[in-house]
């Protein structure tokens, strides 16, 4: 449900952005568009009574099926409209008379019928469902939020048998020693304890609270559970409750603030208040000052420790730095489940159970929640017959059951943009890294990001989205080097994931099994066709008659030359005509149909690692809203096509060519373009000749271009990051130097790295990553470096005759990350921000 609100707020964000209003004027549709706009916003609004009561009857699941598919062809339609706005344009540019006449007087008619035609039906549709709501007792009053989230959550209390928490003491340790430290008097610390549910921070709050050296420290010990909704009347009646003995619900807000100052004034306490779900913000944030400020005139000693999912909102009230719960190890978690199922017996389970629990170990993340509900569900009679079939059946009943409804909280936390872009990492392989670019790029194209204000990047909103699911939790693992981001998805993630999404999102393999008709997404595994012999070129999900609803399909990993054939890539195009997403990778096929340019909606184009493209048709230019474009490692391409300055909107290209120069494909004129990446581009010798226009470009990526000795760096104005790897560049101009914007500088085998380090002055203030590897020519940084004072990271790894450090280096009080590794200067060296 909560996806279907996102869609429908997706879609008028949609309508109101700057490019459709654009397109509505020039085709003269504003009064149908503003009847749809009016129509989905009383649908939408109505969505919220839908939300609260969904599940009551299978009547009301048919409306909301038939909701969302609307919502999926209002999509189209207004993508629809966008493009041939788009194309309007570059014809008008670009094309010749004969073809700007045409356009201007025929096909304009014919669309505009066309499309008002569509914009009624969809209108209609919307007209009946609207009527149809009153059938579903939609307006009715819904339980209240609270009441549902106690239902689904039990309510916790401070008590804990210290024997029953297994593999916490060095957490404890730590927890207490935040609490014995001495305290500002001007400020009530506030420590937070954060990690994903399962993973037992309400235990290790408990164990800190009833240990002797906390008894002895604080005068009062108080246990308060928030949940939900910050309410501050009822957390300060149970503050005074639990101080006092006395419940005080008769008083109103103006009389409880006196209580409790007179409660706790000048006393030693520790307050835990378990379980915050809420954002702290705004109102919110009003309600938590306006408690701190109250408890101030408890003695400067008193501490605080919130639990919360968030480590974002952690941070927001917290005095320390959040400190983030991880799981059990695996001795641990062996240790809490053979208690679990020994229920006080001698005897320990068999050894092929063992197995199977050491098998779910990694795959829990070391939650306790899991060992425990291993253990107390192990039937002793049936010993035997529940170890055959734990693994499979038993397992997945577990995990759905028991498990999912509690990690299920964490997303029904998320706000409504992050839903359905959460579920779309059920398309990606488990347990693998992901690349936060692939993934943001994918939700671009899925239209997931729609930028609020006029300046906003979309990949920019990406990587917040990707760092908030890492704070909430979901996520783990991040890592970041130079401009890469990249992560894990835990296991049970990644199965909520495919829960929550599993309405429109697929993993298919290549086997004909039944895929549902509300499908829009799908994502294939198969790496081998050893096991479907019967395998004609054609997936099986493509003769699927709705399979003209996907909207993207994705390769996760390398697969079989032979999948991914010319016969595949002409029945995705054909069948599937509103795809937003292609991923063709590892083809075997010569040339892409020239009938790609009937996907007119296709945002992003996927043929890295095909080793026989030789050839893409001129039809790929006509793609005005194609975005991502990537040919790399496709070694055998012989040119990219004339007209690629027609690709108005494209941002990110990524290519391997043959051509000695770019400059008849065009894409010096790519104003959008802010990622460019050159891989294995062997005749490359000159990008562009002449005028420079890539003015936007904002990334840019050499790797393995034998024989690429220019690049204009002093045109690429707004460049921001440079990666350069085996590359023998020529930097012989005296008025050669970089811009002054660059942030992030990543140099791999490069002959040339001291003559272009002395070309980086320009940059000084704005420098922020600098990484160099594998450069024997590498023997000193420059003097100069102590003057970039922005500088975070310094990565340094086998430059066997670097000899020597600047002096001033350690006046560089920004810099958070040093790491020398492999290096002639000293033994390896690897600091983080608390060792520099």
């Amino acid at each position: 449900m909560a996806d279907l609100l996102s869609m429908g707020e997706g879609v008028l964000k949609k309508i109101a952005s700057l490019a459709l209003v654009e397109a509505v004027a020039i085709y003269g549709v504003e009064d149908q568009i503003s009847e749809l706009r009016e129509t989905l916003s009383y649908i939408k609004a109505k969505l919220s009574d839908a939300e609260k009561q969904q599940g009551k009857n299978h009547c009301q699941q048919v409306w909301l099926d038939q909701l969302e598919d609307i919502f999926y062809d209002a999509e189209d339609l207004l993508d629809e409209l966008e493009c041939e706005a788009s194309r309007k344009k570059v014809i008008s540019r670009y094309g010749g008379i004969k073809e700007k006449v045409s356009f201007s007087f025929s096909d304009r008619l014919i669309f505009r019928d066309k499309l008002s035609h569509k914009v009624k039906e969809i209108n209609e549709r919307l007209s009946k469902i609207s009527y149809d709501k009153s059938q579903f007792d939609l307006n009715l009053e819904s339980t209240d939020d609270d009441m549902a989230h106690m239902k689904s959550q039990e309510v916790t209390y401070s008590y804990v048998h210290e024997s029953d928490v297994i593999g916490r003491d060095a957490d404890k340790k730590k927890i207490i020693e935040m609490l014995m430290q001495p305290t500002d008097d001007k400020n009530l610390s506030v420590i937070p304890i954060v990690g994903m549910g399962g993973l037992g921070k309400t235990d290790l709050a408990k164990l800190v609270y009833y240990d002797r050296s906390v008894q002895a420290k604080f005068e009062l010990r108080l246990w308060v559970w928030v949940s939900k909704d910050f309410d501050l009347k009822k957390i300060i009646e149970r503050i005074i409750e639990g101080a006092t003995g006395h419940w005080l619900s008769n008083l109103d807000i103006e009389q409880l603030r006196p209580c409790l100052q007179e409660t706790i004034k000048d006393k030693t306490f520790l307050l835990v208040l378990d379980d915050v779900w809420r954002d702290v913000c705004c109102e919110d944030f009003c309600r938590w000052k306006e408690l701190r400020d109250l408890l101030r005139v408890g003695a400067s000693e008193s501490k605080i420790i919130v639990t919360r999912r968030d480590s974002k909102v952690a941070s927001t009230i917290g005095t320390h730095r959040p400190y983030n719960l991880e799981g059990l190890s695996h001795e641990s978690f062996m240790v809490l489940f053979k208690r679990c199922a020994s229920s006080g017996e001698e005897k320990e389970p068999r050894t092929e159970l063992l197995e199977i629990v050491n098998y779910n170990v990694e795959k829990s993340q070391g939650m306790p929640l899991l060992a425990v509900i291993l253990g107390n569900l192990l039937p002793r009679e049936e010993e035997e017959w529940y170890g055959a079939n734990m693994r499979d059946r038993e397992a997945r009943e577990l995990v759905e059951v028991k498990i999912l409804p509690r990690l299920k909280l964490s997303y029904d936390d998320l706000p409504i943009h992050l839903k359905r872009c959460f579920s779309i990492l059920s398309l990606f392989p488990k347990g693998q890294k992901i690349k936060a670019g692939k993934l943001i790029r994918l939700w671009v194209a899925l239209g997931l990001i729609i930028p609020t204000k006029e300046k906003q990047k979309p990949e920019d909103i990406g990587v917040d989205y990707v760092k908030d699911l890492g704070q909430r939790s979901l996520i783990q693992e991040i890592e970041e080097y130079g401009s890469v981001l990249s992560f894990k998805v835990p296991d049970l993630v990644h199965s909520l994931a495919t829960t929550v999404g599993r309405k429109y999102c697929s993993t298919v393999d290549l086997n004909p099994l039944p895929i549902p008709e509300s499908v829009r997404y799908i994502s294939i595994p198969t790496t081998s066709l050893e096991e479907i012999p019967d395998y004609d070129g054609v997936p099986p999900f493509l003769r699927n008659k709705t399979s003209k609803k996907l909207r993207a399909i994705m390769i996760q990993s390398q697969v079989d030359e032979r999948v991914i054939t010319r016969k595949f890539a002409r029945t995705c195009i054909s069948k599937c005509n509103h795809l937003r997403y292609l991923d063709l990778s590892y083809g075997s096929f010569e040339k892409l149909p020239s009938s790609i340019g009937n996907v007119k909606q296709l945002r992003s184009l996927i043929l890295s690692k095909n080793k026989q493209l030789k050839k893409l048709p001129d039809a790929v230019c006509e793609l005005q809203n194609l975005l991502h474009l990537d040919v790399s490692g496709c070694s055998e391409l012989d040119e990219l096509p004339k007209n690629m300055k027609w690709l108005v909107n494209l941002m990110y290209l990524y290519i391997t060519t043959k051509q000695k120069s770019l400059q008849e494909s065009g894409i010096q004129y790519l104003k959008n373009l802010k990622f460019l990446g050159l891989k294995a581009c062997q005749n490359l010798q000159v990008l562009f000749k002449g005028a420079y226009r890539l003015t936007g470009l904002q990334e840019l990526l050499i790797k393995n271009c034998g024989r690429l000795i220019s690049v204009p760096f002093g045109e690429l104005i707004s460049l921001e990051r440079l990666s350069i790897e085996r590359c023998p560049l020529m930097l012989i101009q005296k008025k050669t130097s970089f811009p002054s914007r660059l942030c992030v500088l990543s140099i791999a085998s490069l002959e040339q790295v001291m003559e272009l380090l002395q070309r980086l002055n320009e940059s000084a203030y704005t420098l922020k990553s600098l990484c160099i590897r594998d450069c024997p020519n590498f023997t000193a940084l420059p003097e100069w470096l102590p003057n970039y004072t922005c500088l975070k990271e310094i990565c340094l790894i086998q430059c066997p005759n670097l000899a020597s450090m600047p002096q001033g280096i350690q006046s560089l009080t920004t810099l958070k990350e040093l790491h020398i590794l492999y290096c002639g200067l000293a033994q390896n060296c690897s600091c983080s921000s608390n060792q520099t």
